[in-house]
């Protein structure tokens, strides 16, 4: 029989809390069971599987980093949109390392459209409206935009950029500069007509 005062929200929030502790792939079933002091079948009577739990707690990252980068961005355009956005995913990031990584964990289709996840990319379309990218390149954009702050983000959080000068700080702000001019800047596509490849104002 299940422990009293246990549910799949608090289950998600206790594991969402040990992944930053320990790391979200480092996060098992019998951890969180220790965590709340029960036993593993207790844990596994809210959620049917390891993997389930991880989806919950997916769920949760997901909802949570919409919510500080929706409100990161109210009000702004352009580039200080794009500043927002990203400063709320690094500062996400750094202030909850596992939640992060769980963010991207595998959802089943049905979970993922139900998610945050649809949001986070809205917010990254919102972003782009400022630089009036065409709607057909706006799918590549997001992916760039995404590789970017992502592939920073690990690097920083694995201490990639610990032992070298300058700041971090510094170079994050640098990055951030040219992205926003790769956008204003966008590429027109290869097989565009000669009048779309001209470099936007």
């Amino acid at each position: 029989m299940a422990k009293a005062g246990l549910s799949v929200e608090r289950l998600a929030e206790g594991g969402a809390a040990l992944a930053d502790e320990i790391g979200f792939e480092q996060l098992t079933g019998a951890a969180l069971a220790r965590r709340f002091d029960v036993r593993l079948a207790s844990l596994y009577s809210h959620v049917k599987s390891l993997d389930a739990l991880k989806s919950q707690i997916a769920l949760l990252a997901l909802q949570q980093l919409a919510d500080a980068t929706t409100q990161a961005m109210a009000g702004r355009a352009g580039k200080e949109a794009l500043w927002a956005l990203a400063d709320a995913h690094r500062d996400y990031a750094c202030r909850h390392p596992g939640r992060f990584a769980a963010a991207r964990h595998p959802l089943p289709p049905e979970l993922a459209a139900a998610s945050a996840g649809p949001r986070l990319a809205q917010l990254m379309r919102a972003v782009l409206h400022g630089y009036a990218l065409p709607e057909t390149e706006q799918v590549h954009a997001i992916r760039f935009l995404g590789s970017l702050l992502m592939g920073y983000v690990t690097l920083e959080l694995a201490s990639g950029f610990a032992h070298s000068a300058p700041d971090a700080q510094i170079s994050w702000r640098r990055s951030l500069e040219a992205l926003h001019v790769a956008l204003v800047h966008w590429p027109a596509a290869p097989d565009a007509p000669p009048e779309a490849k001209k470099a936007p104002r």
